[in-house]
């Protein structure tokens, strides 16, 4: 790749515009630098985000790229960051603030909107309400209904005279809803990225996922409406789930309580795949969760920590005859022991 910016001694209207750099890789450092700036990074995150700069002459271009955008800030009008940024509601969070600014200004100047829009950590520094990988927190909303939020899940909460609508930007939510205090009814909807699931007395959750939304129901019911589908939308009653696109409901299945067992800080495992124990694992700690795809398709069964994923490895490696390889903290990859290998 050409990574270079231009002839020495060329003035900057001759200069040649820096090679691309892959939006991702972008994406990535902007979460690098928002987790930094949070002002609750560990040392060890410090040392990973240094060895992600080291791995790749791009991982340190987008780093560098990004740092020049926020030593511009200072001499960026507020009329014109509040513009680009449509930052409402965020005068009491100067780190999300800065996050923000950072983040706008890279879509502004960067060309990759849809890189940092779509990100995680933009997601998380616009929400009303949002966790942190690992975090699970519960809310309360003004007209009772209580919200679980689980890991890296950001909502934004819009309530008015017509309707309750919870926006489930990322992440997965655990509602229960509570009777309205209004005097006129008034709909409980949570809008995912694929449609609208009205609440009809109910407990329930709904997961977002890349392309898809996930539904399963503990009590009550719920009506479920794809964006681009016609007609009332499809009921579904306690004990079931299923998932949506924007057109299409899928079949319902039955649900369990242990897929919210979530809410009490631990991952039910019945018979799953452990490339699929793994996936879900991954989700409650930062960095990268592998599995060595000669073991993909063996299964495990149990009760696993949620809260200390450390030590829900550890118990895998007790039950399996499988091992966990740190190369560190932030990359782990769970294979076969030696003796297991035929």
């Amino acid at each position: 790749m050409n990574n270079r910016v231009g002839h020495p001694g060329s003035g900057s209207a001759a200069e040649t515009k820096p090679a691309a750099i892959n939006p991702a890789i972008i994406r990535r450092a902007s979460e690098w630098m928002a987790r930094l700036w949070s002002g609750e990074a560990s040392d060890a995150e410090r040392a990973a985000c240094q060895q992600w700069r080291a791995a790749h002459p791009d991982h340190e271009r987008a780093w560098m790229r990004l740092q020049q955008m926020e030593d511009k800030l200072s001499g960026v009008p507020h009329t014109v960051a509040r513009h680009t940024l449509l930052q409402p509601a965020l005068n009491a969070f100067t780190g999300r603030r800065r996050t923000l600014l950072l983040l706008g200004l890279a879509t502004a100047t960067g060309g990759i909107t849809y890189a940092v829009r779509d990100s995680a950590t933009w997601q998380i520094a616009v929400s009303d309400h949002s966790t942190r990988t690992g975090e699970i927190r519960e809310i309360t909303l003004a007209d009772g209904t209580r919200v679980v939020l689980n890991t890296a899940t950001a909502i934004d909460v819009r309530f008015d005279d017509q309707q309750r609508r919870v926006i489930l930007r990322s992440g997965e939510i655990l509602v229960t809803t509570a009777a309205d205090p209004a005097s006129r009814h008034r709909p409980f909807l949570v809008q995912s990225q694929q449609g609208t699931v009205e609440a009809l007395g109910t407990r329930f959750v709904v997961r977002q996922h890349a392309d898809q939304s996930q539904v399963a129901v503990f009590a009550g019911a719920v009506q479920i409406r794809p964006h681009q589908a016609s007609g009332d939308g499809v009921r579904m009653d306690s004990g079931h789930s299923t998932s949506f696109t924007s057109a299409l409901v899928q079949p319902q299945v039955a649900a369990t309580e242990s897929s919210a067992a979530w809410t009490g800080g631990t991952l039910v495992a019945e018979n799953m795949r452990l490339a699929d124990f793994l996936a879900e694992l991954g989700r409650y700690r930062s960095g990268l969760l592998r599995c060595d795809p000669a073991i993909a398709e063996w299964r495990t069964t149990g009760v696993f920590s949620v809260r200390d994923t450390d030590r829900a490895l550890l118990n895998l490696t007790i039950g399996l005859p499988v091992e966990a390889l740190y190369r560190t903290r932030y990359w782990v990859t769970l294979k076969a022991r030696s003796a297991a290998v035929k």
